[in-house]
This record gives C-alpha cells, sequence and structure tokens, in this order.
C-alpha cells in the first residue's frame, strides 16, 4: 500500500509541475517544411519527376549506379534524365563511389554521364562514399537508403525521404561539395 501511495504521490506532483510548466513540443515539420517518405519503388518516380522538373542545379551523390542491361531498366533511364537535364542547361554532378567492389558499375555509369555533359565525381581517398542523397534546385532532397541499382529501385526493401527545405538543401549541398 506503502508503494502505491508513493507512485500516486509522484503522479500527482508530476502532474502538478506540467501544469505549472507546460511543455510545448517543436512542431514535426517546421513551418514552411514539406516531407514525404519514399518506401521502395516509390523513390524512382519521385527522383525522376524532380529531375525533370529541375530548372538550375542537381547534385547528388550514390555508392552505386549500375546502369545494367536489363530491359525496363530504371538506373539507365535515370541516367538519360540526367543527360536531358544537363542539355537543357541544368547544372548536373553525380558523385560516386570508386572502390570495391562497386567501383567498376559506377565507372561505367561515369562514362555514360561524362558522354552526355553530366559532371561526374569519384572522390579520392580512403573513406567510403556511402551517402544516398540528391538536391535539385536547392529546394528538394533526397535522402535515405536507395543505391540506385534496380534492385534497389524495383525490388529492395528500401525507405528514403524526400524533403521539400531551403535550409535543408544548403546543409545537404554544403556537405556534398565536400566530398571529393
Amino acid at each position: 500500500m506503502r508503494k502505491a501511495l508513493h507512485t500516486g504521490s509522484a503522479w500527482v506532483l508530476s502532474a502538478l509541475l506540467f501544469a505549472a510548466h507546460p511543455v510545448t513540443a517543436a512542431p514535426l515539420e517546421p513551418e514552411g517544411v514539406k516531407a514525404a517518405l519514399l518506401a521502395d519503388a516509390a523513390y524512382d518516380g519521385a527522383l525522376i519527376k524532380r529531375v525533370r522538373e529541375a530548372k538550375r542545379r542537381i547534385i547528388c551523390a550514390f555508392y552505386l549506379f549500375k546502369l545494367g542491361e536489363r530491359r525496363g531498366n530504371l538506373p539507365k533511364a535515370l541516367a538519360t534524365e540526367l543527360v536531358e537535364a544537363r542539355r537543357r542547361g541544368v547544372e548536373v554532378t553525380v558523385i560516386l563511389e570508386g572502390g570495391k567492389p562497386v567501383g567498376r558499375e559506377n565507372l561505367a555509369a561515369a562514362r555514360a554521364l561524362a558522354r552526355g555533359g553530366v559532371r561526374v565525381v569519384i572522390p579520392d581517398g580512403r573513406r567510403v562514399t556511402h551517402v544516398k542523397a540528391v538536391v535539385v534546385d536547392g529546394r528538394y532532397v533526397m535522402i535515405g537508403s536507395h543505391n540506385l541499382s534496380h534492385a534497389a529501385l524495383a525490388g529492395n526493401r528500401e525507405l528514403s525521404l524526400l524533403v521539400d527545405s531551403p535550409e535543408l538543401a544548403v546543409q545537404t549541398v554544403k556537405y556534398l561539395e565536400q566530398i571529393r
């Protein structure tokens, strides 16, 4: 009985303290920021939409960009969209990991993108570039687990986030630009 009374007293004290000093939680979405989860295959469509609508700049980094030869290959379609954006006058930079085990696939993608005028960066150094992030027009940020492989875009369990936030875009671009 004493224990129950003590627990009840603690609850009453907590309630009184809360009433005297209410806690206000920060909003989950700061004003003007919009976010959406991109689960599994939803990523590809959202990324292609942002690339097609880009007006000024696209900067992205991926651990794996595997073009492949299969029919309906989503990464190959995305590479085509990035080249088309560049032809429209959009500045396009793609940062890719160069080390094993993904180096060969990424070099093939890098060659195809570079032929289309896309700036490709393969960082030197010992640190692995495991980032999966895209920033479009200093506004849209896509960040999460998706690599650019057909498996990641069409079959794997993947989860990424699309955020409409110029502030987050500035921070993300600053980080990506440091990967050299």
